[in-house]
């Protein structure tokens, strides 16, 4: 069984905002796998189950909002009996360009809060995690605002295309494990 998560906030205001690309990640990829995702109150999560390859897989979309994602990723792991190396968390990145795609085995939050909140309830950095580039604002002064903005008109090819290579970046980690996965899509460029 592998566990794949995305951070977001839910609610029609955060829909479409930089910080929700998770969430739009884990619904393009529920489309693809033909699966609903349900809300599941045990788990304070839409889950949605399905099978991929030789591996059964669980889809899920926190319902805690962003900063809360660990009650919710904890409480997935154990209802579903997974451990921490079976779960892949998809999620927004401010220190990668906009629509650059990178995966990693494990690591720090790197400040992302929802990555903050998923370490301290699991006790561990021993997760997957898919992350987005969502690019910097020019001042830093206005980081939290620009997570939760849209996205310009000009950057959604991008965005589309980011959307496209993370889905297919996550059902090849489901199939093919971390490190060919890397070795995929870690190395590619935007311009390719």
């Amino acid at each position: 069984m592998k566990l794949i998560v995305g951070l977001g906030n839910p609610g029609l205001i955060y829909a479409g905002s930089r910080h929700n690309i998770g969430f739009t990640v884990i619904k393009s990829l529920a489309r693809s796998l033909k699966v609903v995702l349900k809300r599941d109150s045990s788990v304070s999560a839409l889950v949605g189950k399905t099978s991929y390859g030789q591996h059964n897989l669980v889809l899920a979309l926190p319902q805690t909002f962003m900063n809360l994602s660990g009650i919710a990723v904890k409480a997935l792991l154990k209802k579903f009996k997974v451990s921490p190396q079976e779960l892949l968390v998809v999620c927004d990145d401010l220190d990668l360009e906009l629509g650059r795609v990178k995966i990693r085995p494990l690591g720090s939050s790197g400040g992302q809060r929802g990555m903050v909140s998923i370490i301290e309830h699991l006790g561990t950095q021993e997760f997957s995690r898919l992350r987005v580039g969502i690019g910097r604002p020019k001042n830093p002064a206005d980081a939290a605002r620009y997570v939760l903005s849209g996205f310009l008109r000009k950057e959604k090819v991008i965005v589309e295309e980011a959307r496209e290579d993370a889905v297919a970046c996550a059902l090849s980690w489901v199939e093919n494990g971390i490190i060919i996965t890397m070795d995929t899509f870690n190395t590619r460029s935007r311009n390719e």
